[in-house]
């Protein structure tokens, strides 16, 4: 049963070292606030899961979070490279990073066997794909009754999944809108999960075929107001886009990135100090707001 709880708490109790961790949100709902906890309690040798890492990942990977990562497409979107998983994969700074990479279509399959219990994924696909070359995690097989060729991937079960939606009641309960990605999937996979969301009601209110994750299914549900930013929250906030773009800049140098994350995160108690800081940032000079 979901237990509503503040965030720190929330990592301190749940996210431990060498964990296989999945924050999930598809363009928007994406768990940052969770992610810069995760940076604060300084939690290592973790195994990142994700169908898109992108900043929040830059981030995790750039402050020495992670040991690999398994996914599906990296980047800063709309923009380009995630210089620090760059510099992690191709000069080892600051340490190490294992990498195992799948289609968006594999990584999806594998979600939905770990959420069904199964230990690996079926699908027709990277067929004519390079992918098999490099990750020896893809393989094929012969189906029983018709003879044809499967890849089969191994499911994605995490020790703990993160993610951020709209709405929880009190007792523990979520909703989530707008659109989704595989976080239903990815939190029914894991072993324990974080809820961050905009806001705690009495009565969730919610509509036919709505996603809603029952309390059973969540260990904790934190409320975090805004913890997608810099990304959107359907219905709540809008993506901020010059926060992805000034990303590049901030990010390209170890010095920059490492001096940006001490002052906005390391320095900060929370994601609402978090906010403040980068608003003061930004009226201050050109860092990232």
């Amino acid at each position: 049963m979901a237990l509503i709880t503040p965030l720190r708490e929330a990592v301190s109790s749940l996210v431990r070292d060498g964990d296989t961790v999945a924050l999930e949100g598809f363009t928007h709902l994406i768990p940052h606030a969770a992610g810069h906890e995760i940076v604060r309690q300084a939690r290592k040798d973790l195994t990142l899961v994700r169908m898109t890492p992108d900043l929040v990942y830059d981030q995790l990977i750039g402050m020495g979070c992670a040991r690999k990562l398994i996914f599906s497409w990296g980047g800063n979107p709309g923009v380009g490279s995630l210089h620090r998983f760059r510099d992690a994969v191709e000069r080892e700074w600051p340490h190490r990073l294992e990498i195992e990479e799948h289609s968006h279509a594999g990584m999806a399959n594998a979600y939905v066997a770990g959420a069904s219990n199964l230990p690996f994924a079926l699908l027709r696909g990277y067929t004519g794909s390079d992918l098999p070359k490099v990750n020896p995690n893809i393989r094929f097989v012969e189906c029983p009754f018709t003879g044809e060729k499967l890849a089969a991937i191994p499911s994605v079960r995490p020790d703990v999944t993160v993610i951020h939606a709209q709405k929880a009641d009190r007792r523990g309960n979520v909703l989530l809108w707008g659109i989704l990605g595989v976080q239903k999937e990815a939190v029914l996979a894991a072993k324990r999960s974080i809820v961050t969301v905009e806001e705690i009601v009495d009565d969730l209110e919610a509509p036919p075929n709505a996603c809603v994750l029952p309390s059973w299914a969540l260990s904790a549900v934190c409320h975090v107001p805004g913890g997608a930013y810099p990304a959107y929250a359907q219905g709540y906030s809008e993506r901020d886009n010059r926060f992805y773009k000034d990303w590049d800049a901030v990010s390209r140098s170890r010095d920059g990135f490492l001096g940006w994350m001490k002052r906005h995160v390391l320095d900060t108690g929370d994601f609402a100090e978090f906010r403040r800081v980068l608003a003061e940032s930004s009226t201050a000079g050109r860092e990232v707001a």
